[in-house]
């Protein structure tokens, strides 16, 4: 009877394991808002959803890395859920306060960007298999703002 339950989980583990699952992409981080207590940048995610049928997406949780340290980090609960057989475009928003912008004024240097690594959980809800994350990252350059963006 044993050999026949472990024969099972083996059967589903596999077939779970060759299920389609959704693609996800993190296409952009722009600077989105200048306000009292920081900086907000945008991340821009794109989720290709493989199924007829919409998912939710539980959360997506964050982590931005600079000069090799967190800056700013936190989740998105309920941001949504994806068409069926449709690429769905979810925006993240991530503050990072001026006392930490202010700790990297070496990294910022002459050309006014800094150097960041994204991280990425987007959390999804896959009926008979249950949560699964889907990891991301990206790596790039985010300018500041200027002083005129400062005042608008």
């Amino acid at each position: 009877m044993q050999d026949l339950m472990g024969k099972a989980k083996n059967f589903v583990a596999e077939k779970v394991a060759d299920m389609e699952k959704p693609e996800a992409d993190i296409t952009d981080v722009d600077l989105k808002d200048v306000g009292k207590e920081g900086i907000t940048y945008m991340a821009k995610v794109s989720i290709k959803n493989p199924y007829s049928a919409s998912i939710p997406i539980c959360e997506i949780h964050y982590s931005l890395k600079s000069a090799n340290r967190v800056i700013a980090s936190g989740k998105t609960p309920d941001p949504g859920s994806l068409k069926g057989n449709d690429t769905t475009m979810v925006d993240v928003g991530i503050r990072v306060p001026h006392s930490v912008l202010v700790s990297l004024i070496k990294d910022i240097g002459a050309d006014w960007d800094i150097d960041y690594l994204l991280e990425m959980g987007l959390v999804v809800d896959l009926p008979l298999v249950g949560n699964i994350t889907i990891p991301l990252s990206k790596k790039g350059e985010m300018k500041l703002p200027s002083f005129a963006d400062l005042f608008k």
